[in-house]
């Protein structure tokens, strides 16, 4: 069986991160072209050490190597607002394409949420590194009680934040809230991302928040940890830190929670994970570039599966 061709379109940590996982992991795709607009890049020296082609023009240049006919996926890893004109400019050319940065104008796709949902859309969000590892938790707690309020907190190590990642915070906590709400199903989200400067850096933290309708304790912790389990198909590093914690919200004692427009009384979950990276290009405590990469690796290999179908119907 041929494998698909894909390019990626930003050189930098998750692009050359993506790139590796590709070339090592993925049974069904391949490296067509790696693309950047600095050509001192490590992403780009790595990828033609790789055997990969490459240029440093961007999406322009891209259009103009001879490997573009044959590609059929393509993979945005630069920034929500580059994103706008890379997406108009594949899509014209007939590209499917998967957006890892916070732009969001195809729909957000978290894999073991809703990630057969979106399989012929053109475009395809991968919201955020947070959303990633936390959307799943609210789903899994909202599927067995309604979540009415969802909070994530994502705690990145800072050496692990690129220039893109710096320069997408705001897009970062909007798009992550909005996906807590599409994708997990809470009424209401909201997202707080920090950048941790610790030394040595710590591997990625993400908490989450979930207030939510009274409900089987025992329910809820095994829809958390069958999500878990599932999620760690393709991310071996993702896991619980702790058991999942409960606490009940009393008439008398409320939580007002601004957010929510007044107080909230049942049951409140915590969820507590830790994210480890598989270390394919930056070190294992980039869990927020692996988890993110390794999602558009999954939602690629569905698309790419979904096409054959199509060209064989």
């Amino acid at each position: 069986m041929s494998k698909t061709k894909v390019a990626i379109i930003g050189s930098g940590n998750i692009g050359t991160d993506l790139m590796i996982k590709v070339m090592r992991l993925s049974d069904t795709l391949e490296m067509g072209a790696m693309v950047g607009i600095d050509p001192a890049s490590d992403g780009l020296a790595r990828a033609e050490r790789m055997g990969v082609a490459i240029t440093a023009r961007g999406v322009d240049g891209l259009m103009e190597m001879p490997e573009f006919a044959d590609i059929g996926i393509v993979f945005d890893a630069t920034s929500a607002g580059a994103h706008q004109r890379n997406s108009e400019l594949m899509l014209a050319a007939g590209k499917r394409m998967i957006d890892l940065t916070p732009a969001a104008i195809g729909p957000f796709t978290i894999p073991p949420v809703n990630g057969d949902a979106h399989l012929d859309a053109p475009n395809v969000n991968m919201v955020t590194c947070g959303g990633q590892a936390t959307i799943p938790i609210v789903h899994a707690v909202n599927r067995v009680a309604k979540v009415h309020y969802g909070e994530i907190v994502a705690s990145i190590a800072s050496k692990s934040a690129g220039p893109g990642t710096r320069a997408n915070i705001d897009e970062f906590t909007e798009t992550t809230s909005q996906a807590i709400v599409d994708v997990g199903g809470a009424t209401r989200g909201k997202a707080i991302i920090v950048l941790n400067p610790a030394e040595p850096p710590l591997i990625m933290r993400d908490t989450v928040y979930c207030l939510c309708e009274e409900a089987d304790q025992e329910a809820i912790r095994q829809s958390v940890e069958d999500m878990v389990a599932e999620v760690q198909t393709y991310v071996p590093g993702y896991r619980l830190k702790q058991a999942v914690q409960f606490e009940h919200i009393g008439s008398n004692r409320p939580l007002h929670i601004p957010e929510m427009g007044g107080d909230f009384t049942g049951l409140k979950v915590s969820v507590f994970l830790e994210v480890e990276g598989a270390a394919h290009y930056l070190p294992a405590y980039a869990g927020n570039l692996d988890i993110m990469t390794s999602a558009a690796l999954r939602t690629a290999e569905k698309i790419a599966a979904r096409m054959r179908e199509g060209a064989a119907a």
